[in-house]
């Protein structure tokens, strides 16, 4: 059989009840309130989009990470320009055909330089046959005065044997003295006349040359005339002039284009270098005969840089780099690549991850995590040489073991410690 209780007895009772349940809340509100204020100023991060990198103790590679392009060697490619005011006619190949010397690229025309080597041809024909002409004549008269010389020679002889035959004649009385006088002076005539003649042939001999120079000058001028305007008919058939491959045709049938312009350009396949475009900030340590790496993403080829442009352009700087090994197939001109110049090795250093923030020489602050990842405070770092992905720490209270954040963080002030939201 229950007992009824007295209503005042239940009163209490659950006056004690809720006496217990309220002193139970406000000792969990206290804990609460003491937990916020122990908590209060740290900031909450979200752990799982930072970068965070550990230290290290070891060999440091400084690199410089930069793209470019393969273009070819000074001397491997060739551009073929037009010699003289041209029509394209016809277009025969495309670029990517592969040619050799005397392979027709375009083939183009001018109605005056057709008409302007004929005219000179025939200047040069008119001017060898006016050499020829005037050679034959100087001959002529050379051999005249030849003969002339001769028959005073002869003469000179006949007069010369009368004039000592009639002296005996004298002697013997047959003949007056006169007479054979006569005879010797006619002889001493005759022989100062052939002298005068063998002096005549000797003159035109010496001047034969002279005069037959000028008519070869005018002769050589006709030819290198005549040549000159051969080489631009010659020039109408563009050919490709060396051994490569066609890169760039510039010009269409049809097109009439002026004198110098380009029209194609032929390129060696195989002589090829790497043209790589360095940021400005960092060339400081750049030198000739650095070792590169040059990814073509088919393939790394080793070679060294062998020219540093003297100015920059449009923040960069452009490096040309030799290569020193077989290129991979499918490399050929203006091919995108990735290049790494390696500027020093340095061993036994402590390092890390390049942090966004840092630079050559800076002192700056990063965030090492605690042992348990939970949180990260702010430690102060100096950075001594840096690479393209890693920077040398010179001081500061990191270790090699250390784990830090290597994203930015400037929007955290300077807070002294952060926690992670797990």
């Amino acid at each position: 059989m229950d007992v009824i209780k007295p209503p005042a007895e239940k009163s209490a009772k659950q006056r004690r009840r809720l006496m217990m349940i309220g002193g139970a809340v406000a000792m969990l509100a206290v804990a609460v309130y003491v937990a916020a204020g122990l908590e209060s100023g740290v900031p909450t991060i979200d752990k799982a989009g930072l970068w965070i990198g550990t230290v290290e103790h070891g060999a440091m590679k400084r690199e410089i990470r930069a793209v470019g392009t393969l273009v070819s060697e000074d001397d491997a490619s060739l551009w073929l320009s037009a010699e003289v005011d041209v029509r394209v006619d016809r277009r025969l190949l495309d670029e990517g055909a592969t040619v050799a010397p005397d392979t027709v690229i375009l083939q183009l025309s001018n109605p005056d330089v057709e008409q302007a080597s004929i005219s000179a041809d025939l200047a040069l024909q008119a001017a060898q046959a006016g050499y020829v002409s005037l050679e034959a004549t100087l001959q002529n008269e050379l051999f005249a005065l030849r003969s002339a010389a001769a028959r005073v020679d002869g003469r000179r002889a006949a007069a010369q044997l009368q004039a000592e035959a009639e002296e005996s004649l004298v002697k013997d009385g047959i003949i007056p003295k006169i007479k054979s006088r006569q005879s010797a002076i006619q002889a001493e005539s005759l022989t100062t006349m052939f002298k005068l003649e063998t002096d005549r042939v000797r003159m035109s001999e010496k001047t034969l040359d002279a005069r037959l120079a000028v008519q070869r000058a005018e002769v050589a001028s006709r030819k290198a005339f005549a040549a000159l305007k051969l080489r631009d008919l010659q020039s109408l058939t563009v050919r490709a002039g060396m051994n490569g491959v066609l890169q760039q045709v510039v010009v269409d049938a049809g097109q009439r284009v002026p004198r110098s312009t380009n029209l194609a350009r032929v390129v060696d396949p195989t002589r090829l270098k790497a043209q790589l475009r360095i940021p400005e900030a960092q060339t400081a340590d750049l030198r000739a005969g650095l070792g590169v790496s040059i990814d073509t993403r088919n393939g790394v080829v080793p070679g060294v840089i062998s020219r540093i442009a003297a100015a920059a352009q449009n923040g960069t700087v452009t490096v040309d780099v030799r290569l020193k090994g077989a290129l991979p197939s499918g490399a050929r001109p203006d091919m995108t690549i990735d290049g790494v110049i390696e500027i020093e090795r340095l061993d036994a250093v402590l390092h890390v991850g390049r942090p966004v923030s840092a630079d050559l020489g800076n002192e700056l602050a990063l965030y090492r995590l605690t042992a348990d990842g939970s949180r990260a405070e702010r430690v102060p770092v100096k950075v001594g040489r840096v690479a393209a992905t890693e920077v040398e720490i010179v001081g500061g209270g990191l270790q090699a073991g250390d784990k830090v954040v290597l994203s930015d963080t400037s929007a955290w002030g300077n807070t002294a410690q952060v926690r992670f939201r797990l």
